[in-house]
């Protein structure tokens, strides 16, 4: 038998029979390793304990500890386990795929009639029993005639298509839990046992159809969650309830901010207070953007598709364009425009009106810009996932030399804005060449070499985020972790030598000769749309006093108090406060409670003890107990709480 070298994490090698399994390399350590052993690492890839090694390998013996392994086998066996479970409880059911995605799986089934909540209670109780039988999970590589014989006599087609669909050379693997069986690329924990059978819970059932393809049957999709022990699936229910208070849909109606409907899909209706923050939140970044040294303009919705053609994103980008054709009087042909889906190519035409010289550089265009994008129906979510929005969009045109010194005035440009929207905790992630991509790979050797050399030397850390570059050149993006742990990537600097080519942007260098500016692409919110809903989440609708539509209502506890009501009503918003009166003929704790819900910061309560002193009782949001204060020092004090951070 030939011999193959294995090499061990601590950098000895071993000298071993090809073919040997990672499991029986475990037992040569130690008995108590092959009792702990659930997967290997070999060459770099996950391996089954049953899987033999047939080459020279570097091989690392993984155990529960290893946790990054030990949750995806778990999630694994666990879907194996309920389409187990399924079928050992309606045997007529028909079991399609189960891979593990984030936090869990699912599995897809052909049953006619649907699962009902009552159904996943009976499949959790029967996955816990399938567990506790520790059945031995074995493991078997079929030709492909064996392996679509064998499913066309168990009558099992989605299973067959499958194995048809797997490419020539690839090893078709069978697996067994105890007695039941399935197709699987694994790898899968030794026993059934190796599940814990307290941390794993049943979450819904959805329709998804076969393949995702609409022309084939509709199957049912059951999702799971599972961890490595009960207290990680208790922080992660916990999570998912409050994710659920925080839900800017939710709060989007308590609080009255706007409202979707199915007329205009994607597109968000804005109500009064909800546009009230919108305006505020733009006025703020209006008055970043001026003291940032940038200059404001407006480019037009619908452009020609010639434009989109030159810059390249009609041949990239096409799919995710709203196309627009119109009949013009007399021609002979529809002219064929696209609302835009960025503000790019608009920015380089107005760069291009005159010319500029290097003296002129750096020049920053802002736009609050209009985009329409098409996304599929499934993606919508709220305002966080929309077809219509607007970006806080700028384009910095520079010279190769001020690559540096603009990255770095803009990543503290962005540290400051967030500061101020309570937002400290952001990391920097560095996207490189996408596979679909303009400019040639010596032009992107020199862009991601000058952002990536721009970033470090502006002091700022990154990880690298390989492949997730726009099509025209690298990015940094700008992740933040919200109050409850969620990453959202925001911002984005984007280095781009492509577009100023293609749509021919030049300046006059100090040699008097013509040049290419670079293109800096850079958003700090992202999109207006997206970042609210972000804001609501992350203070779960009790906004800053600053950037809160409703601020203080003023409610009187009698109706002798209307007077003093209003006249308090007046004076807050002489000091540039948002007030509002309610004198409605209802019980102060009703409308406590109402405002409450509405996530008003601040009630005001008047009775006649209040008239007669000139004070106001004070409740802040989510405070229990109230304070008297004098009526000139609450406008004092919410006068300045008003202000926004710039402004204080």
């Amino acid at each position: 038998m030939a011999q193959i070298s294995l090499t061990f994490p601590d950098g000895n090698s071993k000298q071993v029979e090809a073919g040997i399994t990672p499991a029986e390399v475990a037992a040569g350590i130690s008995n108590s390793l092959a009792k702990k052993a659930i997967s290997a690492t070999v060459n770099g890839r996950h391996y089954d304990l049953q899987w033999p090694i047939t080459e020279d390998a570097t091989i690392a013996i993984h155990t529960m500890k290893d946790e990054a392994e030990a949750l995806e086998l778990i999630r694994h066996d666990a879907a194996h386990i309920m389409a187990r479970a399924v079928q050992e409880i309606w045997p007529d059911v028909k079991v399609t795929i189960g891979p593990v995605i984030e936090n869990g799986w699912y599995y897809d089934f052909d049953r006619e009639e649907p699962f009902t909540p009552e159904d996943l209670g009976l499949i959790e109780a029967k996955m816990k029993e399938i567990i506790n039988r520790r059945d031995p999970v074995t493991t078997e590589v079929w030709d492909r005639d064996r392996a679509i014989k064998f499913y066309e006599a168990n009558n099992e087609p989605y299973k067959v298509e499958l194995v048809e669909a797997i490419p020539e050379g690839e090893p078709i693997r069978m697996y067994w839990h105890g007695h039941w069986q399935d197709l699987c690329r694994g790898p899968h924990l030794q026993h059934t046992g190796q599940v814990p059978a307290d941390a794993f819970k049943l979450m819904k059932v959805a329709g998804a159809y076969w393949r995702g393809d609409s022309n084939n049957p509709m199957l049912q999709r059951i999702y799971g969650v599972g961890f490595l022990n009960r207290d990680g699936l208790k922080k992660y229910l916990n999570f998912l309830e409050e994710a659920e208070k925080r839900d800017h849909r939710r709060l989007g109606r308590e609080m009255d901010l706007f409202h979707l409907q199915e007329e205009a899909p994607g597109q968000i209706f804005w109500h009064p207070n909800g546009w009230r923050i919108y305006t505020t939140l733009q006025d703020y970044m209006r008055r970043q953007q001026e003291k940032g040294g940038y200059v404001e303009v407006n480019t037009p919705q619908v452009i020609d598709r010639k434009l989109w053609e030159q810059s390249g994103h009609w041949e990239k980008y096409q799919d995710n364009m709203f196309i627009v054709e119109v009949d013009e009087e007399h021609a002979r042909e529809k002219t064929v425009n696209a609302l835009k889906p960025m503000n790019c190519p608009g920015h380089v035409q107005i760069f291009n009106q005159g010319l500029k010289s290097y003296r002129d550089l750096p020049l920053r265009i802002a736009e609050f810009g209009s985009c329409n994008r098409y996304e599929p129906s499934g993606a919508l979510h709220g305002i966080m996932r929309v077809r219509g929005f607007v970006q806080d969009d700028a384009h910095i045109f520079c010279t190769e030399e001020q690559i540096e010194s603009e990255t770095k005035k803009f990543i503290d440009f962005l540290a400051k804005i967030y500061a101020d929207l309570g937002f400290d905790d952001w990391t920097v992630k560095f996207s490189d060449r996408p596979d679909k991509r303009a400019g040639s790979d010596a032009v992107w050797d020199k862009a991601e070499h000058a952002l990536a050399q721009a970033t470090e030397h502006a002091g700022y850390e990154f990880t690298v985020n390989p492949g997730e570059g726009a099509f025209y050149g690298p990015k940094l993006e700008f992740v933040l972790t919200d109050a409850i742990g969620r990453d959202w990537q925001l911002g984005t600097l984007q280095v781009d030598f492509v577009l100023p080519e293609r749509l021919d942007a030049n300046y006059i260098g100090e040699d008097g000769a013509k040049h290419r500016p670079v293109m800096l692409h850079r958003a700090t919110l992202g999109s207006f749309e997206r970042f609210i809903g972000i804001l609501i989440e992350e203070h779960a609708g009790k906004l800053p006093f600053w950037i809160a539509p409703r601020q203080v209502v003023v409610a009187s506890i009698v109706s002798d108090a209307d007077d003093y009501v209003l006249e308090v009503v007046e004076a807050l918003k002489a000091a540039g406060v948002r007030a509002e009166a309610d004198i409605r003929n209802e019980k102060i704790n009703y409308k406590v409670r109402e405002h409450s819900v509405g996530k008003v910061p601040v009630i005001l309560a008047i009775g006649m003890k209040e008239v007669a002193e000139r004070t106001v009782s004070l409740r802040r949001l989510g405070d229990k107990h109230t304070k008297v204060v004098a009526l000139d020092e609450i406008v004092a004090d919410l006068a300045a709480e008003a202000l926004p951070p710039d402004l204080r």
